[in-house]
């Protein structure tokens, strides 16, 4: 059975999995430094999750970043403003060095978040994971931390760069229907 977007394991089917892993294995993930989970909460409402998972130290530096989005909360930004929120962190205070950000090539919706946050595409990842029953392809993306440094492509963080763009977070402005500058 797929978990969260369809991702599951090869092999056999599972038992059926809660949208959001137990408590206490992300506790755990945490503790130890591999996951950095987080909720999107809107007006106290759960709508959502932002993760950065499979962190690496030393020489590597990196993790990949994940989200989902409940469908009734689409449409409004949430996605965009809470990635944004989550790559800042990971290459701030966090102090890793690149962040990946893997999309189906179908997921119009994920694209469209990479593109508003302008991620640089670094080409498609073949089999890079198990989807709904089979390996599938993923468009790959990564942003480094000089990206959000002076001279990068978003100088002063992502969050910063959509302020400028497209005023505060509690607008109400649909960044869905903003193109990519």
């Amino acid at each position: 059975m797929a978990g969260p977007l369809g991702v599951d394991g090869p092999g056999p089917p599972r038992p059926p999995r809660h949208l959001l892993p137990p408590a206490a294995q992300l506790d755990r993930s945490a503790r130890d430094g591999l996951l950095l989970p987080f909720v999107v909460d809107v007006d106290g409402r759960l709508v959502g999750q932002v993760q950065l998972f499979d962190v690496l130290g030393g020489a590597r530096s990196s993790g990949l970043a994940g989200y989902w989005l409940d469908e009734r909360a689409t449409g409004h930004g949430y996605a965009t403003w809470a990635v944004a929120l989550l790559l800042d962190h990971a290459l701030g205070p966090v102090g890793l060095h690149r962040v990946e950000v893997a999309i189906r090539p179908e997921n119009e919706a994920s694209l469209a978040v990479a593109a508003r946050l302008r991620l640089p595409e670094e080409g498609l990842r073949r089999g890079f994971m198990h989807v709904d029953g089979r390996w599938a392809d993923h468009r790959g993306f990564a942003v480094v931390a000089e990206d959000l440094g002076p001279g990068g492509y978003a100088d002063g963080g992502l969050v910063g760069m959509l302020r400028r763009e497209h005023g505060p977070a509690s607008t109400t402005r649909n960044l869905r229907d903003t193109p990519p500058a």
